[in-house]
């Protein structure tokens, strides 16, 4: 059997584990959690919940609609974690997607006593002496925080964002159970280890512990300020440090007319034109030049100010790119729109994470499809948000994987580019990108950054000059020594150790129930010991035990589906 510390077998709540696996059989997902043989990970004398199936109701819903469902009903945790998920396209099916993105945090609200109280544990002090005005009901209700109005004492109006009391437990204990499923979907569901999920697990539990940290959020607030600082177009909350801390954000209170509220948009007077261009250009600036973007820029995150000035909220989720994510995006995007196959596969064998050896022919095949079907399109009806989702599908077919701040920038494109033509119609994304793009490439093949890069070279060949004699050293002496090994691990064999394991034990208790039937036999027949009925009672009792024996074996063989 494998060690149960691999699954995590310290499991802090056993409760909140049924309560998991109960509810995604519920929204008809038993055959998933069946499969995962957990009831015998946990080596508990009985199964852990019933299988079953969806309700009639749930049943007439598509798939991705239970899941989304089961995942509101399972709470934060799996809500942030669909919400992840809805940015990898390359490990989530369009269906899927597209049914996630409507996730929505299904949470009552806190107590204003439990708000002002986090507040005070905070910040030290009770909030009647912090803010001469507090608002009562919340601005908002979210999954992680809640967001309250009022008024500092100097006068400021600003809004106070806290975070859920005892969040950070609730969290921790879901994220364990969800790298135990992980760990076992990686191990018994065919093609599950493509997919990597317990570095998806390990990289969700980054993100979130980050997001938990408003500190962290205050501290990117201020970079995003830094950067349009000098930039009339945007707009960031200012941070109110005295008044914030690792579970309390204070921020400056801006009103504005949210991005998608065109109709409000058009009376106040404001231009959609220049709107939809300076929003794309600040999101494109925080791409290409600051290599620093917000990941999620939806309508509720995005007001308009007066002098079609851009706000921005919310920077709990951010990507970042560095100098060669950026060089190798933006020559992507270029050999797309030059047609240029060849180059596009030198990049992605260049960049990509390979699953496996990709079969060349057959990506080029597809790739040469792909500009085809965009061949005819005219640059100024070309969306580059739809363009990229299919691009992403090939990748994902190929089981090419990239970066996860790439698919963050892809589905934060997208959405970018969603706002703009709403606002207005023959917006063109790709003349938004084409000057970025081309001073990307200025820059990459720039003197400077020529010498640059072959000092960066010659300096990694020198290292490895260095390093190199020690290492054949090293290496000769662990032959010498036998302490040389290769660790072989043999994957796919756990589910049928499994069965193997489930067979045996089947087999021996059937043998036992056949001796007490054939010692009760032979008990019957020698009319020894007590008498019950004309019948030696221990044969009786051996027969009763037999016979309970055998029902139990019954059912279970009944109930696991396998005669």
């Amino acid at each position: 059997m494998l060690p149960f510390t691999r699954i995590n077998r310290n499991i802090r709540s056993l409760k909140r584990y049924r309560q998991v696996l109960g509810i995604l059989i519920n929204y008809g997902f038993g055959h998933i959690v069946e499969q995962l043989n957990i009831d015998y990970y946990l080596e508990l004398g009985k199964r852990i919940v019933s299988l079953g199936t969806a309700s009639r109701d749930l049943e007439r819903l598509s798939q991705p609609e239970r899941l989304r469902l089961a995942l509101e009903e399972l709470g934060p945790t799996f809500i942030k974690l669909g919400q992840l998920l809805s940015t990898r396209p390359d490990i989530i099916p369009s269906e899927y997607l597209k049914e996630l993105q409507k996730l929505q945090d299904r949470v009552p609200q806190v107590d204003v006593e439990q708000v002002q109280a986090q507040i005070h544990r905070e910040l030290g002090r009770p909030v009647e002496e912090l803010f001469s005005h507090f608002e009562q009901t919340p601005l908002a209700t979210a999954s992680i925080a809640q967001v309250h109005r009022g008024t500092l004492k100097t006068g400021e109006q600003v809004v106070f964002k806290v975070r859920r009391p005892d969040i950070e437990k609730v969290i921790e204990t879901d994220i364990d159970i969800l790298m135990g499923l992980a760990y076992l979907v990686d191990k018994h569901l065919p093609g599950g280890d493509m997919y990597d999920l317990i570095g998806l697990v390990k990289e969700f539990r980054r993100t979130i512990n980050r997001e938990l940290d408003f500190a962290r959020e205050g501290r990117t607030i201020e970079r995003f300020s830094a950067n349009f600082a000098n930039d009339p177009t945007v707009r960031i909350p200012k941070v109110f440090w005295p008044f914030s801390g690792h579970s309390v954000l204070t921020l400056e209170y801006l009103s504005g007319i949210k991005i998608s509220q065109i109709k409000e948009l058009q009376q106040a007077g404001y231009d959609l034109e220049e709107i939809a261009r300076t929003g794309a250009d600040s999101f494109l600036k925080q791409v290409f030049i600051h290599g620093f973007f917000h990941a999620d820029p939806h309508p509720g995150n995005l007001h308009i100010l007066p002098g079609n000035v851009i706000c921005i909220f919310d920077f709990g989720m951010v990507g970042r790119l560095d100098e060669d994510l950026k060089l190798q995006l933006t020559e992507l995007l270029l050999s797309v729109l030059r047609r240029d196959v060849d180059h596009i596969i030198s990049q992605l064998l260049y960049s990509g994470e390979l699953h496996d050896e990709p079969n060349l022919k057959s990506l080029k095949r597809d790739l040469n499809e792909f500009i085809d079907d965009y061949y005819d399109i005219l640059l100024q009806d070309l969306k580059v948000g739809k363009l990229l989702v299919d691009f992403i599908e090939i990748l994902t077919e190929h089981r090419i994987k990239f970066p996860s701040n790439m698919m963050l920038l892809a589905r934060a494109l997208i959405a970018m580019e969603g706002i703009g033509r709403q606002l207005n119609p023959s917006f063109n994304m790709v003349k938004q990108l084409q000057p970025f793009t081309e001073r990307i490439v200025r820059e990459r093949y720039s003197p400077a950054n020529i010498s640059k890069e072959l000092a960066r070279t010659l300096h990694s060949y020198q290292s490895l000059g260095k390093s190199l004699p020690t290492d054949i050293k090293e290496f000769i002496n662990r032959v010498n020594r036998n302490k040389f090994k290769i660790d072989l691990e043999h994957r796919g064999l756990e589910h049928l150790i499994t069965n193997i394991d489930k067979s045996t034990n089947r087999v021996s208790f059937s043998m036992v129930i056949a001796a007490l039937i054939i010692g009760s036999s032979l008990i019957m027949q020698t009319d020894k010991g007590p008498i019950l009925f004309g019948f030696p009672i221990l044969g009786l009792i051996g027969y009763t035990f037999a016979g309970i024996l055998g029902f139990g074996l019954a059912i279970a063989i009944l109930r696991s589906g396998r005669m």
